[in-house]
């Protein structure tokens, strides 16, 4: 795999989910941890890097198991920030580059930083002929989420896909179905780190027959 130098020390947010590139994320923070890391990133305009937990909680507690993580992340990029009380933020991230860990350093206060490497983003790639129902079934989902919302007069809320939407691409709507369809965090994670968006795709669409999913 070509990898390029990244950073250096990159904050790590270990979670329960799989964060991909082109994905929305929100997250609801109230440890001191977070809340300054978080912080700081906003303050500097920076990413920090989400990867998943493969033990140990997002929430540290008394004699929990040590937190241990997957080598393969995508940094996320702050794009909505709130903070409705105090020890509280919410904030909204997107996805953007997948990122190799190099090495870790466990920081005070519990903090993890990593030295990181980029992995190299998915070749644009249109969607072959026989796998076009996976992008026709996306569309109609989206389609129908807008109308709801809609109909419910609630313009405000988000959609769990963010645009611009680009039906078109292999590695866009493979990701997409990643984050929507019910499966093993392991499972996720495989997804996420294959090289290839056209073999992603070709997965999903067998994740999405096995589901009953269609046109």
């Amino acid at each position: 795999m070509t990898t390029q130098p990244l950073l250096h020390s990159l904050p790590l947010f270990p979670l329960g989910t799989v964060l991909f590139p082109g994905g929305v994320l929100p997250l609801r923070i109230f440890e001191v941890r977070y809340l300054d890391m978080i912080g700081k990133c906003r303050k500097a305009d920076a990413p920090f890097g989400v990867v998943s937990l493969t033990s140990g909680s997002e929430v540290r507690k008394a004699g929990a198991e040590a937190e241990s993580f997957a080598a393969v992340g995508t940094l996320a990029v702050i794009r909505e920030f709130d903070s409705p009380q105090s020890g509280l933020l919410q904030i909204e991230c997107v996805g953007t580059q997948r990122f190799r860990v190099r090495a870790t350093e466990l920081q005070k206060y519990g903090l993890w930083a990593a030295e990181v490497e980029a992995v190299i983003e998915d070749t644009a790639l249109e969607i072959p002929d026989d796998l076009q129902h996976t992008a026709t079934a996306l569309r109609r989902l989206v389609d129908t989420l807008e109308e709801r919302r809609r109909a419910q007069g609630a313009e405000t809320v988000r959609l769990p896909i963010g645009e611009p939407y680009q039906f078109n691409d292999c590695g866009w709507v493979a990701n997409r179905w990643c984050e929507l369809v019910p499966m093993q965090l392991e499972l996720r994670q495989r997804l996420m780190e294959l090289d290839s968006p056209l073999m992603r795709l070709e997965l999903v669409s067998d994740l999405l027959a096995r589901a009953g999913i269609t046109e």
